[in-house]
This record gives structure tokens, sequence and C-alpha cells, in this order.
């Protein structure tokens, strides 16, 4: 009786091809992680680009006016250019929100690129949820308050016709914050992007220090940014160090602001 002869492989020829294959997903895994994470940042600039020309849309239908960034930031706090809520205690419902008729469904969408923002009760620890992960010029779009600093200049637009350069004067930015919890550092959801400098009385003021940056450089240490003449773009983090207001090293967390380290890309100079 003559016996079949079966070709298999041999515990050698299989460990072969194990190492291969590891190998092989050794070189393509950072490949595929940096494809997947460009693809968010088309994404995520498809999203700004909504932002801004929503806004752009609104200030055509309100005598030139942008929306509001946060017209009760210093009393209330209920109203947000990304929404409004009822209560402290509530999240903000972006359908009742001041762009909610210029946008794809009514509401901001969220970028992408995964950030673990922390979530807690009640709603006004993290009072900025629901901008999607985006920042708004407050100080000198969405707000007066590059004249004076009070309640009254929070409710009052500033006007398209005002901005001198409106290709190089910031609008929306991908955004967050970090603060801490016994030493330990986290994100929040933060609907503003800060300018180098504080505004006093209506001038770039390096008295009070910096505000905690909040453009976040979360898409490979760059940051989009959607400027007042509609077209989006992104930038690199520039180099800064020191702590935030909340003892946070922003630099560590991809926190910080785009080259040059003033307000001129902010100001409606």
């Amino acid at each position: 009786m003559v016996r079949k002869q079966y070709k298999a492989f041999t515990l050698v020829e299989l460990l072969v091809v194990i190492a291969v294959i590891a190998m092989l997903l050794t070189i393509l895994t950072p490949s595929l992680a940096r494809s997947r994470s460009q693809a968010y940042a088309v994404v995520c600039k498809s999203n700004i680009r909504q932002l801004v020309l929503s806004n752009i849309a609104y200030a055509g239908n309100n005598n030139g006016a942008y929306v509001l960034a946060a017209q009760d930031i210093m009393s209330d706090n209920l109203h947000r250019w990304h929404g409004v809520r009822d209560n402290l205690n509530e999240p903000f419902d972006p359908l009742r929100g001041p762009l909610a008729g210029y946008l794809a469904d009514g509401a901001v969408r969220k970028c992408p690129q995964y950030v673990n923002f922390r979530q807690q009760d009640p709603w006004d620890f993290n009072f900025e949820q629901g901008g999607g992960g985006y920042g708004y010029n407050m100080t000198y779009i969405g707000s007066r308050i590059w004249e004076q600093y009070t309640s009254q200049k929070c409710a009052e637009p500033t006007r398209g016709s005002e901005i001198r350069s409106p290709g190089s004067t910031l609008m929306f930015a991908d955004a967050a914050m970090a603060k801490q919890d016994g030493g330990q550092p986290y994100y929040l959801e933060y609907s503003f992007a800060e300018p180098f400098y504080f505004v006093v009385n209506g001038q770039p003021s390096t008295a009070w220090g910096n505000p905690s940056p909040s453009i976040h450089f979360r898409h490979n240490r760059r940051a989009n940014a959607a400027w007042c003449d509609g077209h989006v773009d992104d930038r690199p983090i520039a180099e800064h160090d020191g702590l935030s207001a909340y003892g946070v090293r922003s630099a560590e967390m991809m926190l910080g602001w785009f080259a040059p380290l003033d307000n001129s890309l902010f100001d409606l100079k």
C-alpha cells in the first residue's frame, strides 16, 4: 500500500511567515495611522469651513454684524455662538443657537480627531461643551471687548466692515482647554480661540501675562484655522513654554498659538 504524501508548512516556515507579517505590520502601521490622521484633518477643515461660511452668511443677514460669541458670559451664561440652554445644569442646545439656520442639520459638527474631553456634571463645570472642538475669536470678532472688557461689550457685535485684513484675521480654530486634577492634566471642550495677549482698554497688554492658550494643535502638531475672508488653512504651533493659569504646561498638551506670538492674527487691524 502506497501512502499519499501531503505537502504542509514546516514549523520553521510558519515562523518565518509570521515574522514577515509582523515586520510588515511594524512598517505599515505608522503609515496607516498618519493616513487616518490626515483624513481626519481634511474632514475637520470641512467642518471649520462650514462655520466661517455660516458666520459670513449670518453677518450678511444682520447688517454686517457677526454672531455674538457669548453675550451673557458675565451674567447668566446661557447663550453661546454654538447653542442655548435654559439653566447652568443643562447642555447647550445647538438647534437653538444663532448659527443653526446656516449649518447643515443645524448643529456644529465635531472634529473627528479624538480628544479625550472630560465630561462631568453639573454642566457649568464643563461650560463650553457643544462647540465641536472649535474656538471662536471672541475677543475681536464675537464681541467688542477689544474696546473694553465689560458685559455690555460682550453683547455688542463686530462688523465685517471693521476688519482691515480679513484674510489674516482669525475667526475659528481648533480649540480645547487644559486643566488639572490632582496634578493630572485633562482636556475640557472650549469654544473660544484666545489671543496671545489680553486686551485692556483697546490695547494688547503685557502687564497681565498671557491668557491660557486654547488653540489645539491636534493634527500632528498643526491646527486648522478659518479666516474672516472664508479661507481655511492649517498652521504649526509656535515655540513657547511656561505654565497656564491652571498650572498646566500647555505645550505638552499641544495647546498654544500661531506665529507670530502677538495679537496680530486676531486683531481687526
